[in-house]
């Protein structure tokens, strides 16, 4: 199952549309999607090598655009669409406490979730909640997520065939390494 489910991503990072797929799926990623574009990103990058710059470049633009979305949810839909996600992540009774936290420390918190898999839909949210500096929290979001995506376009264009070589071998290993990170960020959003 893993296989094909394998052959059929390596496919679709291949198609025609992957481009687009990718800016939408990292678009909504930073504003509701609980998915990382990391999944459609890594094959893109390993089907064509030579474009990982550009593969790097159209995530952040996606990611960063869809972040300013997650920000006018905050400020502006908070009440509504903004607690719907933070209820999803068990954060809605945090909120006072972590708007007090997130005040002293939301650069930092803004720089950490765009590198991290920590989900930075929650972030992003809060940011515009609270009335975080927008220039700010653009400046952080470039920074921390093209520093995400191009470490790991560069990384697969380095070594591209190598690590293709060991993702294929072995499948189970990396979808598990994969659910552990992605399990893994949803619980740091509920116990932090």
């Amino acid at each position: 199952m893993l296989r094909r489910l394998y052959d059929w991503t390596m496919g679709l990072a291949s198609h025609r549309h992957a481009n687009a797929s990718l800016f939408t799926v990292s678009f909504i990623e930073s504003s509701v999607f609980p998915i990382p574009p990391d999944v459609l990103m890594i094959p893109m990058v390993l089907a064509q090598r030579a474009r990982a710059w550009a593969i790097a470049f159209i995530a952040t633009a996606g990611s960063v655009l869809g972040a300013l979305l997650g920000y006018a949810i905050g400020a502006i839909l908070m009440d509504s669409v903004g607690m719907w996600v933070l209820t999803m992540y068990g954060k809605e009774a945090a909120f006072d406490d972590l708007a007090a936290r997130f005040a002293e420390f939301g650069g930092w918190a803004v720089l950490v979730a765009a590198l991290t898999p920590f989900p930075f839909k929650v972030i992003t949210i809060f940011s515009g909640a609270v009335g975080f500096s927008l220039p700010l929290f653009v400046l952080t979001s470039i920074i921390g997520r093209a520093g995400r995506f191009y470490v790991v376009a560069g990384l697969l264009w380095r070594f591209g065939p190598p690590i293709r070589d060991f993702i294929e071998r072995r499948l189970g290993l990396m979808f598990s390494i994969f659910m552990a990170c992605l399990i893994g960020g949803f619980a740091a959003v509920r116990y932090l």
